[in-house]
């Protein structure tokens, strides 16, 4: 109410501001707001006191407005201020790009035409774009993600169904938590007697029971987890076929998943007795470690036993590692072993020490023999533990040598400095010896072996008159 006792909003009309009042309104209301002339010429620019990035555009005032925009914009403005001074009664809000021409800035901003004055001022509200454009870049560059995220995903699902496809194994995949199929393929589907895409979402324990009492995922989880992973026995409900389980267990998307092996045991009692049976049979139980690597020493599979020797928890963990990782000599004793099974075909009771990542060293054992696989030579490694033979071992060996005899001769007859210098020569000679016969004469390898260098080696085969041994 005024002093009078009229309303200031009467009928639709806005009591008279004062003009100091009415540019703080307007430059409160607008992110940027500009007054033109009917031919474009900038009478004042209003700047909200929230955006200071306008500040600098105060300057504009006596300039044509055309010369603050951006090319396609120019033409954009004419045609609407063409408009707009024609007197037509709805005149859409236009977005203008402000440009400098040297293009070192660029800014939008949304404008909308209004009449102040009978003189054809005209008055822009500005309303700046730049976070609405900002979001705009992230929505595209997040849907650019989605769609890199997409395709692939979709490459990533054709390579696992290529490779479920192509297996000789028959594998599906069962969700812990509810126990039901979630993928399966050829090879599981014509085992279990289903077509695959009736087994995806079929509960796992409708399809086979165990052959002893339990709870079938129960069993199935603690196999997964069990560092002697022994295949579990069932029976097909359907046909009442023998089958043999082996689960891995892992996590994917929040979900714990089983992926399992399902094998058919074969109705025929010659199976049983057969040397492919016997000799699986002897790879996963036996006692001696028995490791399989390709040329370069790659391990190819292992069994329990192995694990066991080097504290892994599964064959996973070592599968395509280096044997030498956990030899104590590293690549020296791979590079032994392997050349002399290479060039004689096989290398008996090798002695060195093996460890796993946490473990301490072990005394071992290791033979090795060559096999041809098709076009490829694979080495098998049978590898004992001989830790525990450690302390019945006599602490020396019986030497004959003559100069060790020579040395108990000094006894008596030399000063305990000139016999320790002759028992050192003796014990040097002795592991030179050893190292060139257990590397086949190999001179870099058996420098490696004793921690010495090519030259050093040289030096002391030509000290004990050793060079000639072996060539």
């Amino acid at each position: 109410m005024t002093a009078r006792g009229t309303k200031y909003w009467n009928s639709g009309t806005i009591p008279l501001i004062a003009p100091e009042i009415l540019g703080d309104i307007i430059a409160e209301i607008a992110d940027l707001a500009v007054v033109i002339s009917d031919a474009g010429q900038i009478l004042s620019v209003l700047i909200n006191p929230q955006h200071d990035y306008f500040r600098r555009l105060e300057n504009w005032e006596g300039r044509d407005i055309r010369t603050t925009l951006s090319g396609e914009s120019v033409t954009k403005f004419n045609a609407r201020l063409s408009e707009y001074l024609e007197g037509r009664s709805s005149v859409r809000a236009i977005e203008l790009n402000h440009a400098d021409s040297a293009g070192r800035w660029e800014f939008p901003i949304r404008y909308t035409f209004h009449r102040i004055g009978p003189d054809g001022a005209v008055l822009m509200l500005g309303r700046d774009l730049r976070p609405i454009a900002e979001m705009q870049q992230q929505l595209v560059k997040a849907q650019m993600a989605l769609e890199r995220d997409y395709e692939a995903q979709r490459e990533f699902d054709t390579r696992f169904r290529v490779l479920m496809e192509t297996m000789r194994e028959a594998v599906l995949f069962v969700s812990v938590q509810s126990g039901r199929i979630t993928e399966a393929n050829g090879m599981a589907a014509a085992i279990l007697g289903r077509a695959r895409e009736d087994l995806t979402g079929a509960s796992f324990a409708a399809e086979v029971e165990l052959k002893k009492r339990g709870d079938l995922m129960d069993v199935l989880g603690n196999q997964a987890i069990s560092d002697r992973a022994v295949p579990v026995r069932a029976v097909l409900r359907r046909t009442g076929q023998h089958l043999r389980l082996s689960a891995t267990m892992f996590r994917a998307a929040g979900d714990r998943l089983l992926l399992c092996r399902v094998e058919a045991e074969g109705d025929a009692p010659a199976i049983s007795d057969s040397l492919a049976s016997h000799l699986n049979s002897l790879y996963h139980l036996g006692a001696d470690a028995i490791v399989f690597t390709d040329e370069g020493g790659q391990i190819l599979s292992t069994n329990e036993a192995f694990l066991d020797l080097i504290d892994a928890a599964q064959d996973v963990s070592v599968k395509g590692k280096g044997l030498s990782d956990y030899l104590q000599r590293g690549s020296v004793d791979l590079k032994v072993l392997t050349e002399n099974a290479a060039r004689s075909g096989r290398m008996r009771l090798y002695p060195t020490k093996m460890s796993g990542e946490f473990g301490n060293p072990r005394a071992v054992e290791i033979s090795v023999t060559a096999v041809q696989a098709g076009q490829a030579l694979i080495f098998a490694f049978v590898i004992r533990d001989s830790s525990r033979n450690e302390p019945a071992r006599p602490a020396g060996t019986p030497v004959t040598d003559e100069n060790v005899r020579s040395v108990m001769e000094l006894v008596g007859s030399a000063t305990l400095k000139e016999i320790v210098a002759e028992t050192t020569n003796v014990v040097e000679r002795m592991c030179i010896e050893t190292a060139v016969e257990l590397t086949m004469n190999n001179r870099v390898a058996a420098a490696e072996m004793l921690g010495l260098s090519r030259q050093s080696l040289y030096v002391k085969l030509r000290k004990y008159d050793l060079l000639a041994k072996g060539e």
